[in-house]
């Protein structure tokens, strides 16, 4: 599979996505991306911004197994990754899979569940396995982690750590629909009829696979490595930031480099690629400090002026 083709698959699954999602087509776009990058993704907004229907869509279009977890404080880690339960017909022991099993995975409002079941994703996510009673169950991929969470409510919620957040390749924000973009969702739900729609199946698991290790082909020009760790050593040196960004944020730099190529119909990263991925690769990853913490200044605001200081290279 070449880049034109993974091009043209996208193209035609953030198409289909639209018949349903008005408006947010960027942030369809950077589902789509982490999902070329066998990555996962941080959805923080506020609620009824159609998260959980993006990931419904997602899963359709791309005809993956889809499920949808609800955090709550009383949710066990059991209910995640399943366990080894009796079976009192044949008296043995049985493994029931949980919901991680699978391709998409909804987590939502995940930092109402407390720290032990928030952790309980953290092997799956970075090792794509599950390890139960000593025993090690793989998870097929293409496995995809689509997390929720309110940037606001507080109340009854447990953080997620900074060691969890680094496991996201990107964070993004929704945003409230335009007047005329809501006029026009209320009557794309009057033509469906439904709440849940119903849209063509765009992809299967075993295409979106082939499609990731095009992804893994793109060229990246040595200026450009250079580049995104100047980007994330900035982070690192910033005054306003009290920690800065790991190694996986260079990591998930040329990983998005190498999609967004891809899905422009390129086999080689150029700079505005990385410059585009940087907010939604790095801001999760740093902290404030206390002082600019205090004057409400946004980790996505101190990320976008590194971006605008940092010198971009040249690339023949």
């Amino acid at each position: 599979m070449n880049t034109e083709e993974v091009r043209r698959i996208g193209q035609e699954m953030l198409d289909e996505m639209e018949k349903v999602i008005v408006g947010k087509r960027d942030v369809l776009e950077n589902v789509l991306l982490c999902a070329l990058c066998d990555g996962h993704l941080l959805f923080e907004d506020y609620p009824g911004l159609a998260k959980t229907l993006m990931a419904t869509c997602f899963a359709q279009v791309s005809g993956c197994h889809f499920r949808r977890v609800q955090f709550t404080p009383d949710l066990l880690p059991a209910d995640i990754t399943g366990g080894y339960f009796l079976d009192r017909r044949s008296s043995q022991f049985v493994l029931r899979k949980g919901p991680v099993f699978t391709n998409v995975l909804m987590a939502d409002e995940i930092n109402r569940a407390p720290p032990k079941t928030q952790s309980a994703l953290l092997e799956a996510m970075q090792e794509r396995q599950v390890t139960m009673e000593g025993e090690t169950h793989r998870i097929e991929r293409p496995f995809l982690v689509l997390a929720t969470q309110n940037p606001i409510e507080y109340e009854g919620t447990y953080p997620l750590p900074e060691a969890q957040l680094d496991r996201f390749l990107m964070r993004v924000r929704v945003g409230y629909p335009t007047a005329d973009q809501e006029a026009d969702i209320l009557r794309r739900r009057r033509r469906r009829g439904e709440d849940v729609p119903d849209l063509e199946r765009k992809a299967d698991p075993e295409l979106l696979r082939r499609m990731q290790a095009t992804v893994e082909g793109v060229h990246v020009d040595a200026a450009l490595d250079d580049y995104a760790v100047s980007l994330v050593l900035a982070t690192r040196m910033d005054p306003n930031l009290e920690l800065g960004a790991s190694p996986r944020g260079s990591l998930a730099l040329m990983r998005l480099g190498q999609a967004r190529a891809t899905l422009a119909g390129r086999d080689y990263v150029l700079p505005d690629d990385i410059k585009v991925a940087a907010v939604p690769a790095l801001s999760h990853r740093v902290m404030l400090a206390p002082d600019p913490w205090m004057r409400g200044v946004r980790t996505d605001e101190v990320i976008g002026e590194l971006v605008r200081k940092v010198q971009v290279p040249k690339v023949d």
